[in-house]
């Protein structure tokens, strides 16, 4: 913590395994979710394996510096990606007098591919149609709804023998892919640790019978030496946290909020702690003399960060502009990095 005159500018440095569900989400806004089910690496996304895709589009930029659409759509919800790109489908129709029918992701690569003018006209957004058909084709083909919903219940910890139902009904499901099948478990080993009945055998030995194979097994014993309640530091299933977070949840099922997009990372509990004086000198010793008020906040994480935890931590700085947020990290991750660094450990 650095002091000043008027207000202080803090440091606050946390570690990853405080926070071991943020990583393991499915994501459902346009970069956090091209990162999590496509991979972003040095600004570019490999679609070389994404079936029939022209060969001009095997490897793609996405970079928010050279794409403007990009730059405009990084917190886009998914659904409104498709809503932005037949907008611009729209203009050029009217532009080319054309008539055909556009209703959905797949009418819409039909229309580039027998459009091939529509790339000049519309600068880059062809490809942002290639990557959202993968997209769209991927959450269909590995049912991602249903998985991405039952995470989001495990998040605020409703009722376990719900959970279990639909975890074992979703292991069972041939649709569901081995990485959805390690999400949901080691979603579950956290979630639901210590708590009665909390049975992670039974979801292993499922994954096994699914062909599972016995190191990614192992990574539900390896998830809780890594973040389980014995390691981790601060209250991640604090009592304020789980009763807000509940809330946000049922409030999504009445259609105010996107169920698939209620999780909140654990800083921003941290962030909404510090901001009130509450943040436990217990869990964050702080160095520098007497707490000042607040201004500026330099959140580092050892380990690792999201693109759920940028676009968040955005969000904070637009509604709390006198303790704007700069984040860093050691690295940017998805599920997959992620799961790849517990196995190093």
């Amino acid at each position: 913590r650095v002091s000043g005159e008027v207000s202080s500018s803090w440091l606050l440095v946390l570690d990853r395994r405080d926070d071991p569900i943020t990583p393991l989400l499915n994501q459902w806004t346009y970069q956090a979710m091209v990162h999590e089910l496509l991979g972003i690496e040095n600004n570019r996304v490999d679609l070389s394996e994404v079936p029939g895709i022209a060969k001009d589009m095997r490897e793609v930029i996405m970079s928010a510096e050279q794409d403007s659409f990009f730059k405009d759509s990084l917190n886009s919800d998914f659904g409104e990606i498709g809503i932005k790109i037949k907008e611009l489908v729209d203009k050029f129709q009217k532009q080319q007098h054309s008539t055909a029918a556009i209703e959905s992701i797949t009418d819409m690569k039909k229309f580039v591919d027998n459009y091939p003018q529509f790339k000049k006209f519309s600068g880059t957004v062809s490809k942002h149609v290639a990557i959202v058909g993968e997209l769209s084709r991927i959450v269909q083909d590995h049912n991602l709804l249903e998985v991405s919903e039952t995470e989001q219940l495990m998040t605020t910890q409703a009722s376990h023998s719900e959970v279990q139902q639909k975890i074992s009904s979703l292991l069972s499901n041939p649709k569901v892919k081995e990485m959805e099948i390690l999400r949901l478990v080691l979603l579950y080993c956290i979630c639901y640790e210590g708590q009665s009945g909390h049975n992670p055998r039974q979801f292993i030995e499922a994954m096994r019978n699914r062909g599972v194979s016995e190191a990614k097994c192992k990574l539900a014993t390896a998830i809780m030496n890594y973040g389980g309640k014995a390691v981790r530091g601060g209250q991640l299933f604090g009592e304020e946290t789980k009763i807000a977070m509940t809330k946000k949840y049922f409030k999504g099922l009445q259609g105010v909020e996107n169920i698939y997009t209620q999780h909140k990372p654990y800083m921003i509990d941290l962030l909404q702690q510090l901001q009130l004086g509450r943040l436990k000198e217990s869990d964050f010793p702080w160095h520098g003399g007497s707490p000042q008020r607040i201004g500026e906040i330099i959140i580092f994480v050892v380990g690792g960060i999201t693109y759920e935890e940028i676009k968040s931590i955005h969000e904070w700085n637009i509604s709390n502009p006198g303790n704007k947020v700069v984040l860093g990290s050691t690295c940017i991750l998805n599920c997959r990095s992620f799961l790849e660094a517990i196995s190093s450990n």
